[in-house]
């Protein structure tokens, strides 16, 4: 079992109490973390403000070196770190391996975009006004960062934040989910280790209402949140004076058209993508579209994947699907599934539950008013319908007030090229998930699925502002 203190500014210290966290699996304590109140997170705030101009003023090539050191440590304990993630979180031991890998990469791209601070130049002689004058661009630090995650990828979203944060020469203060705080803990010990100054970053398990009164403080000039909707948005009336970026979720649909080719491989894959970590991903494929014409044959192929996926210990080397965060949430996606049944859909398999374990779940024929089509299931759930023609599929992807990612498989080029200009998400993939993410791309969303984006050198922008210097010849 793991004990640990709270990361202040450099310091380990204790907060106002324990934090006791619970394998979703079995129930045991795996962690027990101290949790901060008002006053460690006023501390937090305040020697981030006091950092600030230090920090911004820190060459980019030290900050990339920090990055760098940070990267390879984080190689070196892969294990430890996965091991940690899969006990907490609940997520199974190879795709906590994966988590961890992803965040060396991560790590790796933010160093890469600190050792490339860019200027652009800009000829004022287009116009009489700006004759004989040369504008130079720059993007300086926007200040102290106020950053929230959430329990799903406690490791690689933390590092979406802090990591562009040192190479934009920005303090950082963490607030982790309670449910998996020790890998952002195991993270700042990391980057301790690698030589971040202290100030550079605080690391504070708090309550939600604790942290959320920090959204007002004029000390931070970005708020950056991964979490659930009802809450990003509270957060951003908020924080309305200043820069916010959100990445709260979606319903992930794709669609196979009817030139897909190998249906059982692509069955096998959108199975891994709905089921694989109990649904529990933001891009998460949640809703299936299939072309009418090979609509029976597709179906057949996904109730005998949904049916291959291993469920079970998440210690487990094979197993796919663990257990869901908690018994709330159990019982929240039971109500969700049993209530489809008074529309006259079919359950094709899966809805038992084992634990906090509920089996790979697939339903076919849902009204799309129903919670597990309109709402984020954040669960081993998926829907699956058929559709006509091209457009109608659009339709039904655009039927949502979430816009992440989708994906569409096809030959079809013209398709593709369609899909890319009318469906309304921030990532297109084509010939696979939308659950595919590799860290350096821009990823986030539109419509409620939130505003900005992440992956290193996009969040740097978020990160940075424009600052202009005019040279008179």
């Amino acid at each position: 079992m793991r004990e640990m203190k709270l990361f202040l500014a450099g310091r380990w210290v204790d907060g106002e109490d324990v934090i006791e966290v619970h394998s979703p699996y079995d129930g045991r304590v795996v962690s027990r973390v101290s949790r901060g109140g008002a006053t460690q997170l006023e501390a937090a705030a305040a020697a981030a403000g006091r950092f600030a101009p230090a920090m911004a003023r820190m060459a980019p090539w030290k900050r990339a070196a920090i990055l760098e050191r940070a990267a390879a440590l984080i190689h070196e304990q892969k294990e430890a770190l996965a091991q940690a993630i899969s006990e907490e979180a609940g997520k199974p031991i190879s795709l906590a391996r994966g988590e961890a890998g992803r965040c060396y990469d991560t790590f790796t791209e933010a160093a890469r975009v600190a050792r490339d601070p860019r200027i652009e130049t800009q000829d004022l002689g287009g116009f009489a006004s700006g004759a004989g004058r040369l504008a130079l661009i720059r993007r300086v630090p926007i200040g102290p960062v106020l950053a929230i995650t959430p329990f799903n990828f406690p490791l690689n979203l933390v590092a979406h934040k802090v990591a562009p944060a040192i190479a934009a020469g920005c303090p950082v203060v963490l607030k982790p989910a309670s449910q998996t705080p020790g890998p952002a803990l195991m993270l700042a010990k990391i980057l301790e280790e690698a030589g971040l100054p202290e100030g550079a970053l605080s690391v504070i398990p708090s309550r939600g209402t604790d942290a959320q009164e920090l959204a007002t403080d004029d000390r931070f000039k970005l708020l950056t949140f991964t979490g659930s909707m009802d809450i990003g948005w509270k957060l951003k009336q908020l924080a309305w004076n200043k820069r916010v970026a959100l990445e709260m979720g979606g319903n992930a649909a794709v669609v196979v058209a009817p030139d897909a080719i190998d249906l059982e491989g692509i069955a096998a894959r959108i199975a891994g993508a709905a089921y694989g970590y109990a649904g529990q991903s933001c891009i998460s494929v949640q809703r299936i579209y299939v072309a009418e014409t090979i609509y029976n044959e597709m179906r057949d192929a996904l109730v005998a994947a949904a049916e291959t996926v291993t469920w079970g210990d998440p210690a487990d080397e094979n197993v796919v699907c663990g257990p869901v965060i908690d018994e709330a949430n159990v019982v929240r996606l039971l109500e969700w599934i049993g209530a489809t049944r008074h529309h006259r859909s079919a359950l094709l398999t899966g809805g038992k539950r084992e634990g906090n374990i509920i089996t790979p779940t697939l339903l076919e024929g849902v009204d799309p008013e129903q919670p597990v089509v309109a709402n984020e299931v954040f669960g081993p759930v998926a829907v699956l319908d058929a559709y006509e023609d091209v457009q109608q599929a659009i339709h039904m992807v655009n039927d949502s007030r979430y816009g992440l990612q989708a994906g569409i498989y096809t030959q079809d080029i013209d398709a593709v090229q369609t899909f890319w200009e009318e469906v309304e998400a921030g990532g297109i993939i084509h010939n696979d998930v939308p659950t595919w993410r590799t860290d350096p791309m821009p990823y986030g969303g539109v419509k409620a699925s939130g505003v900005g984006r992440e992956g290193p050198r996009y969040a740097y922008l978020e990160m940075t502002e424009e600052r202009m210097l005019v040279v008179r010849r």
